[in-house]
């Protein structure tokens, strides 16, 4: 029988550090993933005690204190703090989410974080993200037109037709649906995932952009686009409620439609 493991640089090091919240009256045990490649040590797990009592109610108000008071080194991102920005997306108990919106008291028993799965590990739960932006740069997420624009005027939109970016324009590139993907996973070198699929659909729905054409072009492909396989992972994870396999089914859609 095949076995299969992880090289031996990546085991998780058993001998993690504990840390206790000392006279905490209602303590909750967090274990996070810690990994600086600066030490030459394997990946381990941290736990750490916080008083809830002392804590903000979320996630990221529990590595906010810990990182305050237990242990500077812990290295995260994070920015708005209102589900905005995406920074503090992560791995909790199992689910990609985002840390600043995941309730603690959502978490039964101890939580465990660890990075976006299956990115490379810069230090602790900051993954690399260069790929993904670079995969996004790629779809060129901007309007493009051919038509010369209304002189002092902008380019307008019916209701309608805005009615139809809703649900497409809310992404905040965190991440959490392209990582939750197997196809993304095995194939990101070539298939573009969830997020940036759905960004894709976004300016092939746009009424205003005047590039759908060669928009398809660069999309239609084995990979890039039809890796694909339909199991709405992206939209069970996705922390703002969207669909990027609806998006994705309706790219497919016009690609099939224009060969009609």
């Amino acid at each position: 029988m095949a076995e299969f493991r992880l090289p031996a640089n990546s085991r998780i090091n058993k001998n993690g550090k504990s840390h206790k919240a000392e006279g905490a009256t209602r303590a909750k045990s967090f274990k996070i993933y810690r990994y600086d490649p600066d030490s030459g040590e394997n990946p381990r797990y941290d736990t750490f005690e916080v008083d809830l009592d002392k804590c903000g109610p979320m996630v990221l108000d529990a590595l906010i204190k810990i990182k305050s008071e237990q242990d500077s080194s812990l290295t995260f991102r994070r920015s708005c703090r209102e589900g905005i920005c995406g920074s503090c997306s992560m791995n909790i108990d199992g689910t990609n989410t985002l840390a600043c919106t995941k309730a603690i008291d959502d978490c039964k028993g101890d939580v465990q974080i660890t990075p976006l799965p299956h990115m490379e590990v810069i230090k602790d739960l900051v993954p690399d993200f260069k790929h993904f932006y670079a995969q996004y740069a790629s779809i060129e997420p901007w309007l493009k037109t051919k038509t010369t624009t209304p002189s002092g005027k902008e380019r307008l939109q019916s209701p309608e037709d805005r009615a139809k970016l809703d649900g497409l324009y809310e992404c905040i590139l965190c991440a959490c649906c392209s990582t939750s993907c197997p196809s993304y996973w095995w194939n990101s070198d070539k298939f573009l995932g969830p997020a940036i699929l759905l960004q894709a659909y976004r300016w092939l729905a746009d009424s205003r952009d005047e590039y759908t054409g060669e928009r398809l072009d660069e999309l239609e492909d084995p990979f890039r686009l039809y890796r694909c396989h339909t199991i709405m992972n992206c939209a069970n994870v996705c922390p703002k409620g969207l669909n990027p396999a609806k998006a994705i089914a309706e790219t497919k859609k016009l690609v099939a439609e224009r060969a009609l």
